[in-house]
This record gives structure tokens, C-alpha cells and sequence, in this order.
């Protein structure tokens, strides 16, 4: 079955925030990803945000909350809206494609799913009420 987990995007201060939340929960941090480990010809990272960022999840029971620095070149997050989404990892491409689908019908594709440069199937959009989702296949990460 499918898992869902939190996501909250960041204008630069994940890092301290996702520390501040290990202070308060406990535990150890599964994943943490730097914008610039997805660096190459096809998505160049400018060496101030190298070390933003790009993925973090700090296991709470048995969920995962998660989080990111936005870069940049993408603008500010609006800290009073559009800061968070619905983070669901699927057990196969076919859950994936199924719960991607579904949930998109209607709403505003904002990344389709496919294979992603950090090495998972991946998709990101708007439902038709406004809610943000990503959905993710990811066999090699242990979130």
C-alpha cells in the first residue's frame, strides 16, 4: 500500500529546519540529497546553491516527513501558501501511474511522471481543488 508523508519546501533553510525537527522528534535523517549530487549538462547547478537542498526525510513512526530548498531560478516560496505538498510513495511504476493519473485528472501537471535525474519515477502536480502532490516509484531509497 501506498504511503503518504508530508512535504514542505523551503527558501534556502531546509537544512536548519530539518535539524531543528530532529531536535524535537528524535531519530536520524534516511535521505539527504544536495542539489548538487543531481548536477550535470542537463541540469546545471549554480555553485551557490550546490549545497541547498534537494531532498530530506526524517522518519516519524512510520512515515517519513520531507522537505527541500527551492531553487532559485524556480522563485520564492510563498511562505503563507503553496509551501507544502502531499508526498506519496508508491510500491511500483504501475501504483505510481495509477495513483499519478487519477489524482491529476482535471488538475495542472506541473513535472509528468517519469524516470528522474536522482534516479526515481517521479511526477509532480495540481489537483483539481488546488492541492499539490508528488508521487514517487523509488526502489533504491529507503524513506
Amino acid at each position: 500500500m501506498a504511503q503518504i508523508n508530508p512535504h514542505i519546501n523551503f527558501n534556502g533553510n531546509a537544512e536548519e529546519a530539518f535539524n531543528f525537527y530532529k531536535s524535537v522528534f528524535g531519530g536520524a535523517f534516511t535521505t539527504i540529497m544536495r542539489l548538487k549530487d543531481i548536477a550535470s549538462p542537463e541540469y546545471p547547478v549554480p555553485e551557490k546553491e550546490a549545497n541547498k537542498i534537494m531532498h530530506i526525510a526524517l522518519p516519524i513512526g512510520k512515515n517519513s516527513l520531507m522537505g527541500n530548498d527551492v531553487p532559485e531560478s524556480m522563485g520564492k516560496v510563498n511562505e503563507n501558501e503553496n509551501r507544502s505538498k502531499i508526498s506519496i510513495h508508491a510500491e511500483s511504476k504501475e501504483e505510481a501511474n495509477k495513483l499519478f493519473n487519477g489524482l491529476s485528472a482535471g488538475g495542472n501537471i506541473e513535472v509528468p511522471l517519469c524516470d528522474s535525474p536522482w534516479g526515481s519515477y517521479f511526477g509532480m502536480f495540481r489537483d483539481k481543488y488546488g492541492i499539490e502532490w508528488m508521487v514517487d516509484f523509488s526502489p533504491k531509497l529507503n524513506l
